[in-house]
């Protein structure tokens, strides 16, 4: 079992959310907020509903969390390795909104790929 302050970085890293502006959102510097991820500190439950809030999940849901249930990239033919099984309402909706981030970055780099070649086609 991952301790709080892995899964808290697990679920913020899904979010795609960097650690310097969490600490910002908690009030802390990116030191003492990295403190909290690797476990080097306790996290009260009062800060655990603030970092919730911050992550857009219920406490629950990151003291449960399990990256395993998330996806499984090992040995799937099917599905260009990604494999989800018996996840969460939340964790679907984890997953999707990193897809689509990742899909909307895609199309602002075509985008702007295609702009590059076009000046170099004018040249």
């Amino acid at each position: 079992m991952l301790l709080v302050g892995k899964k808290i970085k697990k679920i913020r890293e899904l979010r795609n959310l960097k650690q310097d502006w969490v600490a910002e959102q908690l009030g802390l510097t990116q030191s003492g907020y990295s403190k909290i991820e690797s476990g080097e500190v306790d996290v009260p439950l009062e800060k655990l509903e603030q970092i919730s809030k911050i992550l857009n999940v219920r406490p629950e849901d990151i003291i449960t969390f399990d990256e395993n249930m998330v996806f499984n990239v090992m040995n799937n033919k099917t599905i260009n390795g990604f494999v989800i099984y018996n996840t969460s309402e939340y964790e679907r909706k984890l997953h999707d909104e990193q897809v689509k981030n990742l899909k909307d970055e895609i199309s602002y780099l075509k985008g702007v790929l295609d702009k590059i070649l076009l000046t170099e086609k004018k040249k």
